[in-house]
């Protein structure tokens, strides 16, 4: 079991020429529903309002073959993301979160998260309550249990930088995998070469270090070894769920390929679930909005 905690909210996609479409997201809720999608027993761990957006949202969830048993609802609006997309296709979000469902997470149920794989990431680790229960169930995870973290920061709604770098400087070192954008890494380390900047948090603790730097490829790096996983030229719609679908198509790969927490040293290992997330997110981001393939829209060869 994947046991994928974080946010849930709706992507208001806004386009360059001023077009709104309400489309459902939050990373760690498009991370789930794409594991879903690719066939692996996912569960969803999370808040969602009890109005027409949370029902929607939930719904959602079960069609794309998610365990719900984990998903709280609460009589709190739902949180909104506001995601401008430029002529590139490239998205920057504005939030509406006061007093809104997604950070209502107080408490995760040690059953919730009992299974090979803890994902989290995003608003997971910037909102309150949620940041803090999500740490305590990192902390808590048994010894055998493969955590992975996409760092995906959202500097628009970090009112403490010094104390998000903090706690995510504590849970990486936990992690055992991790994922992070040139954008995350230049948050993290303003002004460093984003390759020095994903040594550093190698350093921290986790085994690998996914840095995905767009049409440049993924560099792998795990303790005396670097590589880079080249990507395929596509035609790019939007990236909304590019990184969170890169995230499932590795997990999806990784567990159904029989490996753990103790493989992800491995680099060839490593390569093979990077080359696979990348087909997922290939498909991804020629759809517009958040759309995660299933594994029928996946190329016959790709290894689940």
């Amino acid at each position: 079991m994947i046991s994928v905690v974080g946010e849930a909210l709706i992507d208001l996609v806004i386009s360059p020429s001023g077009e709104i479409v309400a489309k459902l997201g939050g990373a760690p809720f498009n991370t789930a529903r794409a594991c879903g999608r690719l066939g692996a027993d996912v569960r969803f761990v999370g808040v969602v309002s009890d109005d027409r957006f949370g029902s929607m949202l939930a719904a959602r969830l079960v069609d794309d073959g998610v365990d719900t048993s984990a998903l709280v609802r609460v009589d709190l609006p739902t949180t909104l993301a506001a995601a401008e997309v430029d002529d590139h296709g490239t998205a920057t979000y504005r939030f509406y979160i006061d007093g809104t469902s997604a950070p209502a997470l107080r408490v995760i149920d040690p059953a919730a998260v009992d299974g090979e794989v803890i994902f989290t990431g995003g608003l997971g680790l910037v909102l309150q309550p949620m940041a803090d229960a999500v740490e305590a169930a990192i902390d808590a995870s048994r010894p055998d249990q493969l955590v992975m973290v996409d760092v995906n920061c959202r500097p628009k709604v970090i009112a403490d930088r010094a104390g998000y770098v903090d706690r995510v400087t504590r849970v990486v070192g936990r992690a055992d995998v991790v994922k992070a954008s040139d954008e995350d890494l230049d948050y993290l380390s303003p002004g460093a070469d984003p390759l020095a900047a994903a040594r550093d948090l190698l350093a921290a603790g986790p085994s690998a270090v996914l840095v995905t730097r767009g049409g440049d490829g993924v560099h792998v790096l795990v303790a005396g070894a670097e590589t880079v996983v080249d990507v395929d030229s596509v035609g790019v719609v939007d990236t909304i769920g590019a990184g969170d679908s890169f995230a499932a198509g590795f997990l999806s790969w990784w567990v159904a390929s029989g490996a753990g927490r103790d493989d992800t040293g491995d680099v060839d290992r490593l390569i093979a679930a990077v080359r696979a997330a990348n087909d997922v997110a290939a498909v991804v981001v020629t759809r517009r909005g958040a759309d995660p393939p299933y594994r029928s829209e996946l190329p016959d060869d790709w290894s689940l």
